[in-house]
C-alpha cells in the first residue's frame, strides 16, 4: 500500500445562490486534494486543446473507500483511538510518543509559544505512529487572540480586521503563507476558519464565543473571506477546519462556560448556515461541531445530535471528516455528561472525531484520551455503538491526511 500527506454537494438556490454570486464562490465539483494533479483541458476559439495534464490522485470517495478497507483489519481499541485527539501544552508535545504508539488519531497544541525544536520534536514523535500513518497535527491558528505559535507563525489580524480591510486575494495569501508555516513546524491541520456570522466587534468571551473571530456580520463576506482563508491553507497543504456548525453567531453564550443556543433553526438557516454549505460546495475537507443546542432543530450540543449530522451529511452532501468540539467544555458538563461518555454519544451521533480542551499536563492527557477510548470500546462491546459506525469514523480520520492506494 502507498500513502503519501495530503492537504487537506448539493446544489445551491435562493439566497444561496445570491450569496455564492455575492462571494465570487464557483459551484463545481469538488476540489481535488491539494498538491494533487488534476485534468486540465484549454479549448481554443479554433477548438483546438492548448494544454492538459493527468490525474495523479485518487477522488476523495476512492481515497475515503481504501482508507475503510485499511481500517477494517483494526482491533476496536485501535478504532476506538484513531478517532481521538489528545491535547498537549506544545512546549511538552516530545512527551506524546506514548499517544503515537498507541495509535492517537491526532494531537492539538495548546500554548502561545512553541520551543525552537519543535519540528524535528513533532518528527520524533510521529516516526513512532502505529500502523506507520502520521497522526492529525493541529491548533488554532485563526488570528488576533486565538493564536498558538506566534513565534513559530507570526502575527495574524483577527478574523474581523481580515474582513473589514483585505481583500479576498490578500486573506488567501496570508493564509498560504501561515500554512507554509505552520508545515515547517510539523502542524498539518489548522482549526480555522471561524465561519460565524458575528458583526460585534468585541473580543470573544464568557457572553459572546465570536466577536473578532468572525470575518462578519454578513453571511456573503463570511462566506467570501472564511473560503479565501480556507483556500490559503490548502494551498500550502495545511487542512482547514471550518467551524462552529452550524453557526453560533449571536448565540446566547460561549460554550466553554455552559449550555447555549444558537438563533432559532428558521433564522440561522438564512445566515449562519450559508457560509458552511459555500466552503463545502468549495471542496472543504473537515467540518468542527458546535457544542450550542439549536432551537427548532435540537435540544442536544450539536457535537452530540445526530439531526446535526444529518443536516451537514445528508442536506448540505459533506463526505469529509467531522469533529466535535472540545467535550471538556462547559455546555456538556451542564448536561451532566462526562468527556467520556459524551466520546461515545459523539460517535454514535456520526462525529468521526473528538476532542478535549487545555490540558493540565501531558500525562492527564493521556488518561482522558485512554479512558475516552475505553468508553467508545465499551460502546461497541455492548451494542450501543456499531462497528460499522466505529469503521467509518476511523477510516475518516486516516483518509484526512493520507493519499492511499490499495
Amino acid at each position: 500500500m502507498r500513502r503519501h500527506n495530503l492537504a487537506g454537494l448539493h446544489t445551491p438556490t435562493g439566497i444561496l445562490a445570491l450569496c455564492l454570486i455575492v462571494a465570487g464562490v464557483v459551484i463545481g465539483p469538488a476540489r481535488a486534494f491539494a498538491g494533487s494533479t488534476t485534468t486540465t483541458t484549454t479549448t481554443t476559439t479554433t477548438g483546438s486543446t492548448s494544454s492538459s495534464t493527468v490525474v495523479a490522485a485518487p477522488t476523495a470517495a476512492a481515497n475515503l473507500s481504501c482508507a475503510e478497507k485499511t481500517v477494517s483489519t483494526w482491533s476496536v481499541p485501535q478504532l476506538a483511538n484513531e478517532t481521538i485527539v489528545v491535547s498537549v501544552n506544545v512546549a511538552n508535545v516530545g512527551a506524546m510518543v506514548p499517544a503515537a504508539q498507541a495509535g492517537f488519531g491526532g494531537l492539538l497544541l495548546f500554548g502561545v509559544s512553541a520551543p525552537a525544536n519543535i519540528s524535528a520534536t513533532i518528527a520524533r514523535v510521529q516516526a513512532r505512529a502505529l500502523h506507520g500513518f502520521p497522526m492529525l497535527i493541529m491548533t488554532d491558528e485563526e488570528g488576533g487572540g486565538v493564536q498558538r505559535l506566534t513565534n513559530v507563525i507570526g502575527s495574524i489580524p483577527w478574523a474581523a480586521t481580515m474582513g473589514r480591510n483585505l481583500t479576498p486575494q490578500r486573506i488567501e495569501g496570508l493564509a498560504t503563507r501561515i500554512g507554509k508555516s505552520m508545515l515547517n513546524a510539523g502542524v498539518t491541520v489548522d482549526l480555522a476558519p471561524v465561519l460565524d456570522v458575528d458583526g460585534r466587534r468585541v473580543e470573544p468571551g464568557r457572553a459572546n464565543p465570536d466577536g473578532l473571530r468572525s470575518f462578519s456580520g454578513s453571511p456573503a463576506v463570511v462566506a467570501r473571506d472564511g473560503t479565501a482563508f480556507m483556500r490559503g491553507l490548502g494551498a500550502a497543504n495545511v487542512t482547514a477546519v471550518v467551524k462552529h456548525f452550524p453557526g453560533l453567531g449571536g448565540s446566547s453564550q460561549n460554550t466553554d462556560y455552559g449550555a447555549a443556543t444558537t438563533l432559532p433553526w428558521a433564522q440561522l438557516e438564512k445566515t449562519g448556515l450559508i457560509p458552511f454549505e459555500i466552503a463545502i460546495n468549495a471542496g472543504v475537507r473537515a467540518v468542527m461541531l458546535s457544542n450550542a443546542t439549536v432551537p427548532g432543530l435540537t435540544s442536544l450540543p450539536s457535537s452530540l445530535s445526530p439531526v446535526v449530522v444529518q443536516v451537514l451529511r445528508g442536506r448540505l452532501g459533506f463526505t469529509g471528516l467531522v469533529m466535535t468540539d472540545a467535550l471538556t467544555a462547559g455546555a456538556i458538563s451542564a448536561i451532566h455528561l462526562s468527556p467520556q461518555l459524551a466520546a461515545l454519544k459523539a460517535l454514535q451521533a456520526g462525529a468521526d472525531m473528538v476532542l478535549a480542551g487545555s490540558p493540565s499536563s501531558p500525562s492527564a492527557s493521556l488518561v482522558l484520551a485512554h479512558s475516552m477510548a475505553s468508553a467508545i470500546v465499551t460502546g461497541v462491546n455492548t451494542g450501543t455503538l456499531s462497528m460499522t459506525q466505529l469503521r467509518g469514523a476511523a477510516a475518516q480520520v486516516l483518509a484526512t491526511r493520507n493519499l492511499l492506494s490499495c
